[in-house]
């Protein structure tokens, strides 16, 4: 046996409300569970209540009734890997200031457990500002806590100075501290020049199972899985799809994603004429992305900004050429196989960037890429075991005490 007791605090989990919610939480549970004696996750699932900026302490009476519910409700749940899930309702106040979520994630967890310890030498956390400082208020003093940040709304946080001191101190008292891409390496070392030394990385696992038997012939059947948000530019990819159209009429898109824009999305469809050949599937589960993949020719990726770019590895793992934005996360995914997975090209509000390269991907493939190659070099680099040896390598460390 491998003698590892793990815990893993986090806020973002699937469930069965939100089924894709925290899914590469979930996938590297999976990945390193099976190489764990015992693996126990503990989902902070937040519950916002109140009003706009009142403390939750305002209302006496519920924090009494959640806290003696919290002790008698607890089911513990199998999940991925063979772990076991605890749901922890997690009471949020409705405030923007993040020490109070911060605050709330640490005295549920507590209360989840009353008043004891996690029982787990080793306790991995995600997303430092919630999951990160739960887990260090509610370790044992001899274990060892890691962390590990995904954040895309970092910067939000860190704007808010009690938030800002309250990271610094987690970053500082963890005993390792991790980052899934270079865009956050540089934002955190940026903002704690004196803790860089203390930030490395780890990625997302990613299956790399069963690619579809060639790659296709054409790039006629675009797919995007993105979040309906600012932040995706679904409205720069439909014009950009509208004017790629005016040339190729056989194009289609399916967009795989749901947000608060979805209804600005569609009706922006219709505006551009090009509703018929758009499809919005709405938000899918992460078990149907590979199969929705498949179906495709080319996915497009047209971020402004991300951490990583899981959908990115997992499209070239399902033997799809890509054509991607230069969005931070997926330059380092890329880096080194750019024209073999397909193409790039920089984050610009003129979508006739995108045109142009689409332009260029037509005219290389499929002779001047070389999907396969693409696929090992990312397979040695993101699949589940190698990001389990990675977490292994991490735990296993002998050298320096705990906290």
């Amino acid at each position: 046996m491998s003698g590892r007791r793990v815990a893993v605090v986090t806020p973002w989990y699937p469930d069965p409300e939100v089924a894709y919610g925290g899914a590469f939480v979930q996938a590297k549970v999976e990945a390193v569970a099976p190489g764990c004696d015992e693996l126990t996750v503990y989902h902070l699932k937040s519950w916002p209540v109140g009003t706009p900026r009142a403390a939750l302490d305002a209302n006496p009476a519920l924090i009494d009734l959640h806290t003696r519910l919290l002790g008698r409700t607890d089911a513990p749940l199998a999940t991925a890997g063979g772990a076991v899930l605890h749901r922890v309702v997690t009471l949020t106040p409705r405030d923007p200031a993040w020490i109070a979520h911060s605050d709330a994630s640490a005295r549920w967890l507590t209360a989840a457990l009353r008043g004891e310890p996690l029982d787990a030498p080793i306790v991995h956390a995600h997303v430092p500002i919630t999951g990160g400082w739960a887990a260090l208020e509610n370790a044992r003093p001899d274990a060892k806590v890691y962390m590990t940040e995904h954040s895309s709304f970092l910067d939000r946080v860190l704007e808010q100075p009690e938030a800002r001191a309250r990271y610094e101190e987690v970053l500082d008292r963890a005993d390792g501290f991790f980052v899934v891409g270079e865009p956050l390496h540089d934002q955190i070392a940026s903002a704690f020049p004196h803790l860089a030394h203390k930030l490395e990385y780890i990625a997302n696992p990613i299956a790399f199972d069963g690619p579809r038997a060639a790659p296709p012939a054409s790039l006629d059947h675009w797919l995007s899985v993105a979040g309906m948000t600012e932040r995706k530019r679904i409205d720069y990819l439909l014009e950009a799809f509208r004017r790629c159209r005016e040339e190729r009429p056989r194009l289609t898109l399916t967009l795989a994603g749901d947000g608060k824009q979805r209804a600005e999305m569609e009706a922006l469809a219709e505006d551009l004429g090009v509703a018929g050949a758009v499809r919005f599937l709405g938000a899918v589960a992460p078990e149907e992305v590979p199969s929705l993949m498949a179906s495709h020719d080319l996915f497009v990726h047209t971020s402004r900004y991300e951490t990583f770019g899981v959908v990115v590895v997992e499209a070239v793992a399902a033997g799809l050429p890509v054509l991607v934005s230069r969005c931070g996360g997926s330059d380092q995914v890329l880096q080194g196989i750019e024209t073999e997975a397909g193409g790039m090209y920089d984050v610009d509000d003129d979508p006739d960037v995108l045109v142009a390269a689409y332009r260029d991907l037509c005219e290389r493939h499929p002779e001047k890429t070389d999907l396969k190659a693409a696929r090992e070099h990312l397979r040695g680099k993101y699949s589940y075991a190698t990001v389990a040896e990675r977490h292994f390598e991490i735990w296993d460390r002998t050298d320096g005490g705990p906290r």
